[in-house]
């Protein structure tokens, strides 16, 4: 147990040592996001996701993601809300360009209310993707990104 305990110990002491001065030890972001559901007849929400990521080194992170999205149209109310986590992978070099790529992978609640009825469920979700942050000073930068998501839904009348 001991033993164990320092071993764990000297590989956490080791990547906190081992980051380099210009690699932050947490990123955290809020953006606009866009979900579609379906393909030909699909449903569009707009919506919000915040992500904040901790960094063990200048190229390995982990990543959790909070996102929340709407649809209303013609009476009917479609809402969703994702939850995930995973690695993300930076490749950090002396510029200001930093690209990334992340798998995330957790849960998802939907809702739908129409007509007088309503409708929810959870399921697995996923996500995996990429951006470019592109940095403006030593604590702000600007990021574009994309990723493919999916799910499964088990729902409650």
């Amino acid at each position: 147990m001991q033993k164990t305990f320092l071993m764990a110990a000297v590989i956490l002491l080791s990547a906190a040592g081992a980051r380099a001065q210009d690699t932050p030890a947490s990123e955290v972001s809020a953006s606009y996001s866009f979900l579609r559901f379906g393909v030909s007849h699909g449903v569009n929400q707009n919506g919000a996701n915040v992500s904040v990521a901790g960094n063990f080194n200048r190229w390995l992170g982990l990543a959790g993601d909070v996102g929340g999205y709407h649809k209303s149209e013609a009476g009917a109310t479609f809402n969703t809300y994702t939850y995930m986590g995973g690695p993300r992978f930076s490749y950090r070099n002396s510029s200001h360009v930093t690209p990334f790529a992340q798998a995330l992978v957790g849960g998802a609640h939907g809702s739908l209310n129409a007509f007088g009825s309503s409708g929810s469920g959870n399921g697995f979700a996923y996500s995996v993707g990429g951006g470019v942050d592109l940095g403006l000073n030593k604590h702000i930068a600007y990021g574009r990104s994309s990723t493919s998501s999916g799910s499964g839904f088990r729902g409650t009348p």
